[in-house]
């Protein structure tokens, strides 16, 4: 298999990037894209220039460590899918494939295709938390939860924060990672004491690191590795007005 990349350089966030072209040949389609990306790192190291940097880590779809766009998508064209996920099966012989960073103000390159997403992590910071001491692990049926709220919280819960909903979003919002963050502990009996200042300090936070507003383009469930639905948001936003008033 053949594949021409055209991926983005740039060596930290000062300087002026640019596409550079490279030609991939013999690929195996069932290798993952980052395993080709192994395969062209390994090339370049053989001939003395330097690899394309990108971020991975358990290359599972578990860490959320890989993120990237491939082709204009967040993670590519696959659903439900993480680019550490996405094998060269998915694409044809011969294709060429554009690989760029997640472009946000938030998330400025530190090199190639490494974003800095510690943007999220303060968001976490402010209040994506349970402080209070809850002790040992109660008995399953000390603490009632409904199995709708156990379900959603669940699904909310899975966000791995890998940054895909803010490199999709036309306005660069982190609103679908914050609304998971938030609701996930808003449905469960141990996030209750502290909601009204969960959902105040991790919006505020989320607008000092400078993400924009949601809109609801509803691109970033469109591009969640894990199927994250907006209706995080609606929640986040009905928590924010009970928290104000």
């Amino acid at each position: 298999m053949q594949i021409t990349l055209k991926i983005w350089r740039q060596a930290d966030a000062q300087s002026t990037g640019n596409f550079v072209e490279y030609q991939l040949e013999n690929l195996n389609p069932e290798m993952s894209f980052l395993e080709m990306l192994d395969v062209l790192n390994e090339q370049l190291c053989k001939s003395d220039r330097e690899p394309v940097e990108f971020d991975s880590d358990c290359r599972e779809g578990i860490c959320g460590s890989c993120g990237m766009m491939v082709n204009g998508i967040a993670h590519g064209n696959q659903k439900l899918t993480a680019v550490c996920q996405l094998h060269l099966r998915s694409f044809k012989d011969g294709d060429t494939i554009v690989v760029e960073p997640w472009r946000a103000k938030a998330f400025p390159v530190i090199k190639d295709l490494v974003v800095d997403r510690s943007a999220l992590d303060r968001i976490i910071a402010a209040g994506g938390y349970i402080s209070v001491n809850t002790g040992a692990a109660p008995d399953a049926n000390t603490l009632p939860v409904s199995q709708e709220n156990s379900d959603r919280s669940f699904d909310y819960a899975a966000c791995i924060g890998c940054g895909a909903c803010v490199a999709a979003c036309p306005n660069a919002s982190v609103s679908l990672f914050t609304a998971a963050k938030i609701s996930h502990l808003a449905l469960l009996p141990q996030g209750h004491p502290e909601r009204k200042l969960r959902v105040a300090k991790m919006t505020e936070q989320m607008s000092a690191e400078g993400f924009g507003d949601c809109s609801n383009h509803g691109e970033c469930e469109a591009v969640c590795p894990k199927g994250i639905s907006i209706d995080a948001i609606s929640m986040m936003r009905r928590e924010y007005i009970k928290a104000q008033f």
